[in-house]
C-alpha cells in the first residue's frame, strides 16, 4: 500500500482553502474532519431512510448482514476486522445498489458517523479487477485531510486484499512525467485529480469504473472545486458508476449532484425534529460581561452537574472567559477555530474523558459532538448570524448538546441588553411551544434541577 503523507504536502489544497473563519461560523471542511477524528463508533441514527429509485418498478433490496452481499472473502474479513458486525441503516439500502450489476448511480445523504465512507470504500474494492494494473476507481474529497481519512479506511478494509493498491492525488505528491499509474484506486482533491487526468495524463479517465464524490456540501463551499469535479466527470465513460455523498441537501447541493450523477437512485434521511422535551430552558438578565460571569459562577455553584459546555460568540470572549474560570479554580478546556483540527480533537477527547469539567467554545463545537456526561449548556452569548439576526439552527444545535441519550438537561441563556432579549424572544417565537423559556432570578437558584 502506498501511503503518501510527507511534510511537503502539509500546505495543500485543503489548508490553502481553509480561510480564516468568522468567529461565529464553523469551517465545514474542518468540522467534517474533526467529526471523523473523534468518532469512536457509529452514530445511533434514528432517522428513517427514504429511497427514490430511478426505476420505481425495480424491487428494493436491503440487507441485514454483510454475508448477504456475497463479498469476496478477503473483503468480508476486512469488514469484520474493522469492527462492523452488521450493516448500518444507510449501508443496508445503499450497499445492494452500489454492488449491483449492472452498476447503479447513487446520490445519498448521510451525516458523519453513519458508515457511509465504509460503504463506498467497500463498493470501490468490490468493483476493482486486481489483475488490471491501472486506475479503476477515483474518489474525490474536498481537502487533503479528508482524502487521507478515506485512504485509511481503504487500507483497513483492504488489509487482506493486498493485490489492490492505492495512491493519493494530492498536491505535494510529485510523480515523474510520463508515468502511467498502476494502482487501482486513486484518492485525492479535485484540482490535483483533474491535473493527473487531463494535464499529466497519469490516469486514463476512460478506464475508470467507479467515481466517488464525497462530502459534496463541503466541496461546493470551496471555490473552484465544483467546476473541477464536473470537468473530471465529463472525461469519464458513460457506464462509469457515479456515487455522490453529502451530509446536507440544500438546493446548491442538489443542483450540483444532478449535474454529476445521471439517472440516480436517491437515498435521503427523513428529517426527524430534535426533541427537546428533556431540556429545561432558562434565561438570566445581566447588565455587562462581568455580571454574566458572576451569574455563571453562581449558577455553577448552585447545581450539581457532571460537565458543562459554554458557548461564546467570539474567540476573544471565549479566551477571556476560560481564563477567568480557571482563576476561579474550575477545570476548563478551551476550543476555538484558530486551533488545528488535531488539537481540537485532543481537547474534545480530554473533555469526554472528564479531565476537564467545563468546555468553553465558539460555534466550532456546536454540531455533532455527543458527550454523554454533558448536562448543562450555557449560552454566554446568544447565537446570531453575520447580520446580527437570531441563528435559530445554531441555537438548536447548541442546546442539543445536553439532554442526550434520554437524560435530563439544562440550557441557560445570558441576556445582557435589550437587543439580546429581542433575539431570545425571536428564537422562542421561531420554535413556538416546544421551547418554553423561564426567567431565572439570581441569587435564588434553589429551584434549579439537580442533574446528577
Amino acid at each position: 500500500w502506498f501511503n503518501f503523507n510527507s511534510g511537503a504536502a502539509s500546505k495543500t489544497e485543503g489548508e490553502a482553502n481553509n480561510k480564516t473563519e468568522d468567529d461565529d461560523k464553523e469551517d465545514k471542511a474542518a468540522q467534517s474532519y474533526l467529526n471523523k477524528l473523534i468518532r469512536s463508533s457509529l452514530v445511533n441514527n434514528k432517522n428513517e431512510v427514504e429511497v427514490l429509485q430511478k426505476d420505481p418498478n425495480s424491487p428494493l433490496y436491503s440487507v441485514k448482514s454483510f454475508e448477504e452481499l456475497r463479498l469476496k472473502p478477503q473483503l468480508l474479513q476486512g469488514v469484520y476486522g474493522m469492527g462492523f458486525n452488521r450493516p448500518s441503516k444507510i449501508q443496508e439500502t445503499a450497499l445492494p445498489m452500489m454492488l449491483a450489476e449492472p452498476p447503479q448511480n447513487l446520490i445519498a445523504q448521510s451525516q458523519s458517523g453513519t458508515g457511509k465512507t465504509a460503504a463506498f470504500v467497500l463498493a470501490m474494492l468490490s468493483h476493482v479487477d486486481p489483475s488490471n494494473k491501472w486506475p479503476q476507481c477515483l474518489c474525490v474529497s474536498p481537502t487533503y485531510e479528508l482524502a487521507l481519512q478515506t485512504g485509511k479506511v481503504i487500507e483497513q478494509m483492504g488489509k487482506f486484499y493486498p493485490e489492490v493498491q492505492l495512491v493519493y492525488a494530492i498536491r505535494g505528491n510529485k510523480l515523474p512525467k510520463g508515468v502511467k499509474l498502476q494502482e487501482q484506486i486513486v484518492i485525492g482533491t479535485p484540482g490535483t485529480m483533474l491535473d493527473w487526468c487531463a494535464k499529466f495524463k497519469f490516469i486514463e479517465p476512460k478506464k475508470i469504473r467507479v467515481f466517488v464524490l464525497d462530502e459534496a456540501d463541503v466541496m461546493i463551499a470551496t471555490q473552484g472545486h465544483q467546476d473541477q469535479s464536473i470537468r473530471i466527470q465529463r472525461m469519464l465513460p458513460k457506464n462509469c458508476q457515479m456515487l455522490l455523498f453529502s451530509a446536507t441537501f440544500e438546493e446548491t447541493v442538489w443542483n450540483f449532484a444532478q449535474r454529476i450523477v445521471p439517472e440516480p437512485n436517491i437515498i435521503k434521511l427523513k428529517r426527524e425534529e430534535e426533541t427537546l422535551d428533556t431540556i429545561k430552558q432558562y434565561y438570566v438578565l445581566c447588565n455587562s460581561k462581568e455580571e454574566k460571569f458572576e451569574a455563571l459562577c453562581n449558577i455553577y455553584g448552585a447545581i450539581t452537574i457532571a460537565q458543562a459546555m459554554i458557548f461564546c460568540h467570539t474567540r476573544k470572549t471565549a479566551g477571556w472567559l476560560a481564563g477567568e474560570l480557571s482563576r476561579e479554580g474550575h477545570q476548563v478546556a478551551l476550543l476555538s477555530g484558530e486551533m488545528q483540527v488535531e488539537q481540537r480533537a485532543a481537547v474534545i477527547d480530554r473533555f469526554r474523558d472528564g479531565k476537564e469539567k467545563v468546555l468553553v467554545t465558539t460555534n466550532v463545537c456546536a454540531r455533532g459532538i455527543d458527550v454523554e456526561q454533558v448536562s448543562v449548556v450555557i449560552n454566554f452569548d446568544l447565537p446570531v448570524d453575520k447580520d446580527m439576526n437570531p441563528d435559530n439552527e445554531t441555537y438548536l444545535h447548541r442546546i442539543g448538546r445536553t439532554g442526550r441519550f434520554g437524560k435530563r438537561g439544562l440550557a441557560i441563556n445570558m441576556v445582557d441588553s435589550k437587543m439580546s432579549m429581542n433575539i431570545l424572544n425571536r428564537i422562542q417565537e421561531h420554535f413556538s411551544e416546544s421551547h418554553c423559556l423561564s426567567h431565572l432570578s439570581l441569587p435564588d437558584l434553589s429551584h434549579l434541577p439537580n442533574l446528577q
